[in-house]
C-alpha cells in the first residue's frame, strides 16, 4: 500500500508510473474546475482530494507564478512580530546551513500559507523565483493549489508532494516536503516548515529530518517561554521593559477576535475565560488608567448593573488570573490591570494606524466577542470592524477584499463586492463568483 503521507521513493518504475498518472490527471482539471469530479486511477487520495479543494477554490493551474501577498516593508514588519521569528536560528542550523550546496531550499511560512523566509542553495533560489517561491508569496491551496506547504496547512499534517502531483503546472519540475509547526502550549498551528527541490526533497529521510527539526524548534520555543516566565517572576519590576522589547509571542496577550470566550496568556501560560470575564478584560484592557465600579458596570451591563454582581465576578476573575500569575491579578478602586495586556484587537488598530492593513486583516479572525451585548464591548467591536473595513475599501487589494468578504460580518456587504468588481480586470475569472455572490445577497434580502 502506498504511504498516504509521501509518494514512493525517487527513482524506479513505481515512481515513474506515479508521475505518469498524475500528469494524465491534469487532462481532467478543466472538468474539475467546472464542477465535475473525475476519478483518476493511481492518484494518491490526499492529492486527489487536494486537487478537488484547489479547483473549488478557483486556483488556476496555468498561471505560472504564485501571487505576492506582502511587499518588502509589510514582510519585514510581519516577520519581526511573528512567533516563528524566535526559532529561526534552530531552523537555520539544522536545515538551512546544510542545504546551501545540496540543491534544496528551506522555506518557513505562516499559518495561512504565506512564505516568510526562503533560503538555501543560491542556484535553486534563482530558479524558484520564476514561480515566485519567494518570501512574501502566498502558497496556500487557495492561491496555488496543491503544494506541500499549502496542503500541509490544509490537512494539519506532514505532507510530501512530488512533481506532477502539484496542481500548478509550472511547479511540476519540483518536489517538496512540509511539516506544520504547532504552538507547544496551545497546540494551535503557527506556520509550516518546508524543503523544496528535486526528487531528493521527497525522500523518506527528508521527511524525518524536517519533522525532527520542527520538534526541536517547538521544544526550544517552550524552553524560552519557561525561561522568560521564570525571569519575570524573579524580577517583576522589569516586566514592562521585557514586554516592550521582547518578541510579541512573549507579551501578555488577550485573544478576543472571532471567539466568544477570550484566551488570556500571561508569562507563557494560557487559559480560556468565561464570557463575562472575557468582557471585563476586554473593557479594562481598553482603559489602562482603570475604571470605577460605576463606570465598569455601565460598560459591562446593557441595563442597570449591580455593583454587588460585579464584585462577585471580579472575585472569580482574580482566582483565575492568580493561577497564571499573582502579579497580574486585577486591582480595585479603580478596577485596573497591573500588567500590560496586548489584545489582538489592539494589534489590528495599531497596524491600521501604520497603514499595514494586510497584516491587520491577517490578525483579524472575526468580530470581537461577537455574542457579547456589553456596551463597552459592542463599542470596541464596532470600532475595530469599521476601521478595518474602511481601510480595505480605501486601499485594499482584490485579494484582501475577497478575504474580508469571507467573514460572517461581510456576508451581506454589497459595497464591498462592488469595490472588488471595480478592481478586477474585465475578463478576470473571479468576476463570476463575485456577481453570483451579489445575486445571492439580493435573493436572500428580498425573499
Amino acid at each position: 500500500m502506498r504511504n498516504p503521507v509521501h509518494p514512493m521513493a525517487p527513482g524506479g518504475d513505481a515512481a515513474e508510473l506515479l508521475q505518469k498518472r498524475a500528469l494524465a490527471g491534469h487532462e481532467h482539471l478543466e472538468a474539475w474546475r467546472g464542477g465535475t469530479s473525475v476519478e483518476i486511477p493511481g492518484l494518491r487520495r490526499l492529492v486527489h482530494e487536494s486537487w478537488q479543494r484547489s479547483a473549488s477554490l478557483k486556483a488556476n493551474p496555468d498561471v505560472p507564478e504564485a501571487p505576492l501577498a506582502m511587499d518588502r516593508d509589510e514582510l519585514g514588519e510581519y516577520r519581526r512580530q511573528h512567533p516563528l521569528a524566535t526559532i529561526m536560528p534552530v531552523i537555520k542550523k539544522l536545515l538551512v546551513q546544510p542545504s546551501h550546496d545540496s540543491g534544496l531550499l528551506v522555506a518557513v511560512g505562516d499559518d495561512v500559507g504565506r512564505l516568510l523566509w526562503v533560503d538555501g542553495d543560491p542556484v535553486m533560489q534563482r530558479r524558484a523565483e520564476g514561480m515566485m517561491f519567494v518570501a512574501g508569496a502566498d502558497w496556500s491551496e487557495a492561491s496555488v493549489g496543491t503544494s506541500a506547504p499549502g496542503t500541509a496547512l490544509a490537512l494539519d499534517r506532514s505532507i510530501q508532494i512530488s512533481g506532477a502531483e502539484h496542481f500548478k503546472r509550472s511547479v511540476h519540475p519540483w518536489s517538496c516536503t512540509a511539516v506544520p509547526f504547532h504552538d507547544p502550549d496551545s497546540g494551535a498551528v503557527l506556520g509550516v516548515v518546508d524543503i523544496t527541490g528535486t526528487e531528493t526533497a521527497v525522500a523518506p529521510h527528508t521527511l524525518s529530518l524536517v519533522e525532527a527539526t520542527v520538534a526541536a524548534a517547538q521544544a526550544q520555543l517552550r524552553i524560552e517561554r519557561l525561561q522568560l516566565a521564570a525571569a519575570v517572576r524573579e524580577k517583576p519590576r522589569r516586566r514592562s521593559t521585557a514586554a516592550a522589547s521582547g518578541n510579541a509571542l512573549y507579551r501578555n496577550s488577550l485573544q478576543l477576535l472571532g471567539r466568544d470566550q477570550a484566551l488570556l496568556s500571561i508569562d507563557g501560560r494560557t487559559v480560556s475565560l468565561s464570557a463575562r470575564h472575557s468582557e471585563i478584560l476586554a473593557i479594562l484592557g481598553n482603559y489602562p488608567e482603570g475604571l470605577s465600579a460605576e463606570d465598569l458596570c455601565a460598560q459591562l451591563y446593557p441595563g442597570e448593573g449591580s455593583s454587588a454582581t460585579l464584585r462577585a465576578e471580579m472575585v472569580r476573575l482574580r482566582k483565575v488570573v492568580q493561577e497564571l500569575s499573582p502579579d497580574a491579578v486585577p486591582e480595585s478602586r479603580p478596577y485596573r490591570l497591573p500588567v500590560e495586556l496586548l489584545p489582538d484587537s489592539g494589534q489590528v488598530l495599531s497596524c491600521l494606524q501604520r497603514g499595514a492593513h494586510r497584516i491587520a486583516l491577517e490578525i483579524y479572525k472575526g468580530a470581537l466577542l461577537p455574542r457579547s451585548e456589553a456596551p463597552g464591548v459592542v463599542q470596541l467591536r464596532e470600532r475595530v470592524s469599521h476601521l478595518l473595513r474602511e481601510a480595505l475599501l480605501t486601499d485594499g487589494s482584490v485579494e484582501s477584499l475577497l478575504k474580508y468578504a469571507e467573514l460572517p460580518e461581510a456576508k451581506y456587504d454589497v459595497d464591498l463586492r462592488l469595490a472588488v468588481l471595480k478592481l478586477l480586470p474585465p475578463r478576470s475569472p473571479k468576476r463570476a463568483a463575485v456577481v453570483a455572490d451579489l445575486e445571492r445577497i439580493d435573493d436572500e434580502l428580498t425573499a
